[in-house]
């Protein structure tokens, strides 16, 4: 679908070991800031046991899982969106992806340089959101004083556009994230052409070092939690370490390791799964003898919507969709008994996509 997340927080944090872990894409790696210039780009599957399980039941020539792409941005300073650190290069960068992911380092290490010389994950998420918000006030303003011209001048679609943006500049100069203000759906549609930053959803990943791993907590994973929670935001956390170490093991080995720290999956497999609800994202699959296959639409789309993830001329062309959960399959490992049970369901145009459901489309050709 082109929706992506960005890999963001303070130098030195760790963000590229994690994303080296997520992507195996090498990037490159150093005890210095600004080591990443150029972000890096990398596409995962989104783990999903789900295929598996329908694999054993129709046996199919291929398993298809649904993909999501990273971007590993530069670390930004204090005073970035005055340009300090190539700031206004980076923020320009997180302007294009989707969602944040913000990488908060929760772990000491006398060899790992702190940019502030300390470890404080509040001042850390504190000092990139003031960065984020600045860097956001000042596009705003300089947006706004265009457009007040025009509202000015009796332009109605213009006055319009400038009321939201007088909603969003009063809140960012108090200090606050333009995701946090009260908008009609209207209002939203109309924000989201401003390009904001602050407006984006973000994820916190709380990364710790190896010895922690087993506990998962320690007291800078508190403060992180903190946080996130006045701003209804979810933690991930994960050691960036361990999970680079174990990401080039066979499935089964990775599954061995994680039995041995009382783990099921990996923090990668819940940061992954994590940043797929942050971007609003739900997944139906499709299977037969051919494949079996995720696929991602948003939460809250029609039948004929989803379809045309599929193909784009199935939306025009829906006539319904056949519809099973997937726990009925799992429960009776057969569509044959989960149709005799009067569990497969025909549904319209008007049908929402529920996340699980395993769907079979039919449209004109």
């Amino acid at each position: 679908m082109g929706l992506n997340c960005g890999i963001v927080g303070l130098p030195n944090v760790g963000k590229s070991t994690i994303f080296n872990a997520l992507t195996k894409a090498g990037a490159m790696m150093a005890n210095y800031p600004f080591c990443t210039i150029e972000p890096n780009k990398g596409i995962v599957e989104v783990p999903d046991g789900r295929l598996d399980r329908l694999a054993e039941i129709y046996k199919p020539k291929k398993i298809i899982p649904t993909l999501m792409e990273y971007v590993d941005i530069a670390g930004l300073v204090k005073g970035a969106s005055q340009g300090e650190g190539l700031g206004n290069q980076f923020l320009s960068h997180i302007r294009e992806v989707d969602a944040i992911c913000h990488v908060v380092r929760a772990f000491e290490d006398e060899n790992i340089t702190h940019v502030n010389g300390k470890i404080d994950p509040t001042e850390d998420i504190t000092i990139i959101n003031y960065e984020l918000i600045l860097s956001d006030l000042d596009s705003l303003e300089k947006q706004y004083q265009k457009i007040a011209k025009s509202a000015k001048s009796g332009n109605k679609e213009a006055g319009e556009i400038a009321q939201v943006m007088e909603k969003i500049l009063e809140a960012l100069k108090k200090g606050l994230r333009a995701e946090k203000v009260t908008l009609t759906d209207e209002e939203k549609k109309i924000a989201a052409k401003f390009n904001l930053i602050t407006i984006k959803p973000v994820l916190y990943v709380a990364n710790i070092k190896d010895s922690d791993v087993k506990e998962g907590e320690n007291q800078y994973v508190k403060k992180i939690r903190e946080l996130a929670k006045a701003e209804g935001a979810e933690v991930v956390v994960l050691c960036g370490k361990f999970e680079e170490e174990i990401s080039g093991l066979e499935k089964d080995d990775q599954l061995a390791f994680l039995e041995e720290i009382g783990e099921k999956e990996s923090g990668l497999s819940r940061m992954i799964r994590a940043s797929y609800r942050l971007l609003g994202l739900v997944t139906f699959l499709t299977a037969g003898p051919e494949e079996v296959r995720a696929w991602t639409t948003f939460a809250g789309s029609s039948g004929p919507k989803a379809a045309s993830v599929i193909h784009s001329d199935f939306e025009k062309g829906y006539i319904r969709a056949e519809v099973m959960r997937f726990e009925d399959l799992d429960r009776t490992s057969d569509p044959v008994k989960v149709k005799e049970e009067g569990k497969l369901r025909v549904e319209g145009k008007e049908y929402i996509v529920q996340d699980g459901d395993v769907i079979f489309f039919r449209v004109n050709a």
